[in-house]
């Protein structure tokens, strides 16, 4: 056995084995990835800007609406990107590259099937997503409109998570910026041309959106499959290895369990903010275009903190694993703060951009603070969310988001009657505050316990 085992270590020596986390290696993810996610939230803006200038309320609140159901349907499936990168960076970091192709095989034929699932199940998707939210009936045709368009997106969609967690799992951050450029530049153009130009509203945005995501994947598949070594390639039988595919479902499972309860978390607060009128759910859906602008942003040095940590499990390294936390923390706090302090002193100006109902711009001025406030409460949960990716202890990720929810649940409950949408708002913070605190606490034990046993 060893004798079949030390050319393959050999072989790949370039990869594993002790590092050193220094700014450059850091940045070399975060920069071309933060640029890369970025993209995300002014797609958001586009979408916002371009239905929001045709005027009428009840045309932003169905976007804001059918946004929220694909964030619930397909942001659920975000452990296809999660479990790819984590389990990719510990065998990037073992220089096992097989695994890294295996993995990515099996990634992407779940995301496949999962995708045309998505399709099938459209119209009972909508219809709990519709009895979910209760819009109104002119809000429900224009979230109707939207959402059976966009849905053919699904399958290039979530193979998008399968291919965007290879390459941050191997820290290819410029990769991951031309495809998540890629696919968000065609979709704003896209939604411009089709959505203002040729004046097909709320449908030229989605079908936008679908012709994005499918070039994407495209493109992004030629990618990752042309740089494939062939003498590394694994077979089908080692591919779908039932010890491989147990464990790869479990950390599906808990992240999967993460993500909806975080999407719960945002869809209970559009629900909460749909009872207050129509005018207030499109102001809050303003803000919460800026909230994901300071999520995304930030989102890069989780990347890293994702791929570094990942690496330096998989290499039996806690030096590494230790700096690599460190460095992203002082990072990630200094940015969020900046961006807190750009949102407090040119948000308005940002709302004004977005729509031009003067109703929904009053009450999105006023209230602003919140929105800028998420960049400083949630970093912390984004970069423990990238520690906890990375090193694959999906059970904890899991755990101490139900706890947070239980606690938004209890702050809604207390703050909502009394201050109305300013303690919707308020709850959202320390919700976010929760999550990020509870990871952290757990980080010293599960750290000692991961390289105990990588001895």
């Amino acid at each position: 056995m060893a004798a079949t085992e030390t050319p393959e270590r050999d072989s790949h020596a370039g990869e594993a084995g002790p590092f050193h986390v220094t700014n450059r290696l850091i940045f070399s993810i975060a920069l071309p990835m933060t640029l890369g996610f970025v993209t995300t939230p002014l797609l958001g803006l586009v979408d916002t800007a371009v239905v929001g200038r045709l005027g009428r309320a009840d045309l932003l609140a169905g976007l804001a609406i059918g946004a929220v159901m694909f964030d619930l349907i397909f942001t659920t499936f975000n452990f296809l990107r999660a479990s790819t990168t984590g389990l990719v960076a510990q065998a990037y970091g073992r220089g096992d590259r097989r695994e890294q192709q295996a993995v990515f095989w099996r990634s992407l034929v779940i995301a496949l099937v999962s995708g045309v699932a998505i399709v099938l199940l459209s119209p009972l998707l909508f219809a709990a997503g519709l009895w979910l939210m209760a819009p109104g009936a002119e809000v429900a045709a224009v979230t109707r409109t939207y959402f059976f368009y966009r849905i053919l997106s699904g399958p290039a969609a979530l193979a998008n998570y399968a291919i965007l967690g290879f390459v941050l799992g191997r820290g290819e951050g410029s990769i991951g910026l031309l495809l998540q450029t890629l696919i968000n530049g065609i979709n704003m153009v896209l939604a411009i041309l089709l959505g203002l130009v040729l004046g097909w509203g709320v449908t030229g945005v989605a079908l936008a959106t679908v012709t994005g995501e499918v070039i994407g994947a495209l493109v992004g598949f030629a990618i990752v499959y042309g740089r494939f070594d062939r003498r590394d390639a694994p077979d089908w039988a080692a591919i779908f290895a039932r010890e491989r595919l147990k464990p790869l479902f479990g950390l599906n499972r808990d992240i999967m369990i993460r993500s909806f309860v975080l999407l719960a978390a945002f869809t209970l607060m559009t629900r909460i903010g749909t009872a207050f009128g129509p005018v207030t759910l499109a102001a809050n859906a303003v803000l919460m275009t800026i909230f994901l602008v300071a999520g995304y942003y930030l989102d890069g040095l989780a990347n890293a903190a994702e791929q570094l940590t990942g690496r330096s499990i998989g290499a039996g390294y806690r030096p590494a694993f230790d700096r690599a936390l460190r460095m992203t923390a002082l990072w990630s706090l200094g940015l969020a703060a900046l961006t807190t302090l750009g949102f407090l002193v040119f948000g308005d100006d940002l709302v004004a951009v977005l729509t031009t109902a003067p109703d929904v711009r009053a009450l999105a001025y006023e209230y602003m603070p919140w929105a800028a406030l998420t960049a400083l409460t949630g970093t912390l949960a984004f970069l423990m969310d990238g520690v906890f990716i990375g090193a694959t202890w999906s059970r904890d990720m899991r755990n101490m988001m139900l706890a947070a929810f239980i606690g938004y649940a209890v702050a809604l409950a207390v703050l909502v009657p009394v201050f109305g949408n300013h303690g919707l708002w308020a709850g959202l913070n320390l919700f976010l505050l929760m999550r990020g605190v509870f990871l952290l606490i757990l980080v010293p034990r599960r750290a000692a316990q991961a390289f105990r046993a990588a001895q």
